[in-house]
């Protein structure tokens, strides 16, 4: 916890910026901040946290403050979210959460890079082939947040390991690629009671839908856990470059509305893409 001599050394440290506007806000920078951690011998994210609640905007999160402002922002940094999968959908998510400011991100993931993941994972590359993925993705967020705590876990979510792999996160992003694994995701938020934001993408398709404990979730899109197929459309239709991003960022937008409590979640329906008629169509279900 941020103590007295902490905010003072905050607020000596505190720049002013002037928005187009004229409107100035309390700044300080990253640097500023990783030299107050050292001295202090506190976290970084505590320094961000302790800076928030006094008004003092750390500079990587200038731009969100228009969308979920100081209090928001808090919200974020004291929050922890699950990522299931980190490829196409899993690695956009897991990089934007970083660069949004989610406090504790855990990665699950047993997986290992090879070459058809280069049209589309975002933190695949030549260099990284054969390494895996929960392991390139940590070291990423440390590149690019390194007051975000990560944990990775180099296993396949099953219902035997679902819930310690879960153990004390807020919300939990579905970014798997198979029908079994996401019903065994869903039935361990159930039981920690816990949201999941499902996301899927086929071709130039993709769906999203957040799942709360009480709501009915997958059952609606895919029926009986013990009757659907182990994949989807995407073994037809192929995933290509950009419908993982477009729907990672959905995801995100949707973990960032649980977490503030801005907007409202896609609960009880389902966010249909469709980028080759350019349409966004939402599918209520019924109780």
């Amino acid at each position: 916890m941020a103590g007295k001599d902490t905010i003072r050394l905050i607020n000596e440290s505190a720049e002013r910026y002037i928005d187009a506007d004229g409107q100035t806000t309390p700044v300080i920078s990253l640097k500023a901040m990783t030299v107050i951690a050292r001295t202090q011998e506190i976290a970084e994210r505590d320094i961000e946290i302790a800076a928030l609640k006094n008004g003092v905007v750390p500079w990587r999160y200038l731009r969100n403050m228009g969308t979920i402002g100081l209090d928001g922002q808090v919200k974020l940094l004291e929050s922890a979210v699950a990522v299931v999968g980190a490829g196409g959908l899993g690695g956009t998510i897991i990089e934007l959460l970083a660069r949004q400011g989610i406090g504790s991100i855990t990665v699950i993931d047993d997986d290992r890079f090879n070459e058809q993941n280069l049209n589309r994972q975002l933190m695949c590359t030549e260099k990284n082939l054969g390494k895996y993925k929960a392991v390139v993705a940590t070291q990423r967020v440390k590149q690019i947040n390194s007051a975000v705590t990560i944990k990775k876990y180099l296993e396949k979510l099953t219902d035997e390991n679902a819930l310690r792999l879960l153990d004390g996160v807020l919300v939990a992003a579905d970014a798997l690629d198979n029908l079994p694994s996401r019903f065994a995701l869903e039935e361990a938020c159930r039981t920690l009671k816990i949201p999941m934001v499902h996301g899927t993408i086929a071709g130039f398709c993709g769906q999203v839908m957040t799942i709360f404990s009480e709501d009915a979730g997958l059952s609606c899109i895919y029926g009986s856990s013990e009757k659907c197929p182990a994949h989807g459309l995407e073994i037809e239709t192929g995933n290509p470059s950009a419908t993982p991003a477009v729907v990672a960022g959905w995801q995100v937008q949707e973990i960032v509305k649980i977490i503030t409590g801005i907007g409202r979640p896609i609960r009880n329906s389902l966010l249909v893409l469709d980028m080759i008629e350019g349409t966004a169509d939402r599918i209520e279900f019924t109780k």
